[in-house]
Order: structure tokens, then C-alpha cells, then sequence
């Protein structure tokens, strides 16, 4: 199991509104649980502002690191809306007009004043590029090798990633089971670090909380394989017990 293959992603988060607070992103726990479901782990989120520099640096970076780059926002029809120019950039691809991609605005704005020369930046990719369906708006998402360029708008996103299920090569889920026990994790942090080391292939997470007065934490062990995933689980519950202390079976 220590040999299987691991399939991860990195997440580039555009734009200003969430580096000013103005707008609060709701698209990396969506994402992560969907690539998860894929057997993909997110390995790591990165937010950017409406910097051509630096969102062409930050997808160099990303996209040799992990198997996949998951981008969101910055593909509208507006000005600030650069996010295919900077990846264009950083392949060094020019920009073109997909032909599909305006075909599909043409026919969602035959009824919506037809396509305008504003409206068809949104079938503007890098050269190359295939699309990604979005049955809602018309405007496509777009991928690039390893890179899938998503809409910031979070419903949006999500039903570009439908599009792509069961599409992308990956490992075998996560799955994850949580306990919750009325004690500070540092009075059990050696029993937690013990089981975890008695069993390869399984992790255990530590999150505390303070509630009604009182010190807690709950525990999520974490394993791709579910026989190993509850013999930790049991183990960790055997010696909190054994320690004197009581276990919620669900998580506190």
C-alpha cells in the first residue's frame, strides 16, 4: 500500500475580490471533496491577484508539481478578466477564438442580444486548448494539458467538474473516520502519534476546540484502504480508553 501511486492537484485561486475580503471563496472545499472522489489528493492552494506576473508564475510553478492544476476565476467577459492571457503566457501559446466555444455562445445568446464582441472573450483560450462543458451559462471552461481552467462562480465550477467526472486518471479515495474525546490533545498527543506509527498507510489528525468550559479535540484517521482505515480507528479508540478516557464514537 506504501508503493501505491498518489495522484494530487494544485488549486490557483484568482482574483482580487478574494485577496480584498470583498468576496469569500467557496470553491476549494467543493473541489477538494470532488477530486477526492476522483482519487485525487489537493496538495495545495495558492491565491493570486489579477496579476498577469503572477498567475503566470504561480501555474509554472503548480502545474510541474503536482499531476493536475485546478485554476478558478478570471474568465468572464471583463478587462480584469486575464486569467487565459497569463496562461497563455506562461505556456507561451498565443490566444485564440475557439471555434466550438463561439459556436456555443452564439446559440445561448441567439435569444440574449447575440454574441458581442464583449461577450466573446469567453471563447477566447490558449491555443490548444479543449473545452470544458458548462450547461448553464454557455461560456465553456477550458483545458490544457494538465491545467483546467474553472469559473470563479462556485456553482459554476461545480458543473464544469461534473463534466469532468470519471474523465481524469487518479488513485483510490481517501476515506477518513472520526473520534472525538473531552481531552487536550497535548495529554494524548503520544498515544495519537504511537497508533499512527503502528499502522503504515493510515494518518491521524489532531483538532482541537475549546466548549462549555472545556478542552476537546476530535481525531480523523485517514487511509485509502478501509480494512486498515478500521483497525486504526479501533486501535486509537482501545488506548484512549485504556488511558482513562471516554471516546465519542462520531466525533464531539
Amino acid at each position: 500500500m506504501a508503493s501505491e501511486r498518489i495522484w494530487t492537484a494544485g488549486l490557483l485561486v484568482i482574483g482580487d475580490e478574494i485577496l480584498s475580503g470583498r468576496t469569500q471563496d467557496r470553491n476549494v472545499s467543493p473541489i477538494a471533496t470532488w477530486l477526492n472522489i476522483q482519487g485525487i489528493r489537493l496538495a495545495e492552494v495558492r491565491v493570486v491577484p489579477d496579476e498577469m506576473t503572477r498567475i503566470a508564475e504561480a501555474v509554472n510553478a503548480l502545474r510541474g508539481t503536482y499531476d493536475y492544476l485546478f485554476t478558478t476565476g478570471g474568465i468572464g467577459p471583463t478587462h480584469d478578466d486575464i486569467t487565459v492571457d497569463a496562461i497563455a503566457a506562461a505556456l507561451d501559446v498565443p490566444v485564440v477564438i475557439h471555434p466550438r466555444a463561439r459556436a456555443v455562445l452564439e446559440d445561448y445568446y441567439a435569444s440574449r442580444g447575440g454574441v458581442t464582441e464583449v461577450r466573446l472573450r469567453m471563447a477566447r483560450v490558449p491555443d490548444g486548448a479543449e473545452l470544458i462543458e458548462n450547461h448553464m451559462s454557455g461560456a465553456p471552461g477550458i483545458r490544457l494539458g494538465n491545467i483546467f481552467i474553472l469559473a470563479g462562480i462556485p456553482h459554476v465550477a461545480a458543473l464544469m467538474l461534473e463534466a469532468l467526472s470519471g474523465r481524469l486518471e487518479g488513485g483510490r479515495p481517501l476515506l477518513s473516520r472520526t473520534i472525538g474525546c473531552w481531552a487536550p490533545e497535548s495529554e494524548v498527543a503520544t498515544i495519537l502519534s504511537e497508533t499512527e506509527g503502528d499502522h503504515p498507510g493510515c494518518q491521524i489528525g489532531s483538532y482541537p476546540f475549546f466548549r462549555d468550559g472545556k478542552a476537546g479535540a476530535n481525531f480523523v484517521i485517514r487511509s485509502i484502504d478501509v480494512l486498515a482505515l478500521e483497525d486504526c480507528r479501533a486501535d486509537l479508540v482501545a488506548r484512549l480508553e485504556a488511558a482513562g478516557r471516554a471516546v465519542a464514537p462520531e466525533g464531539l
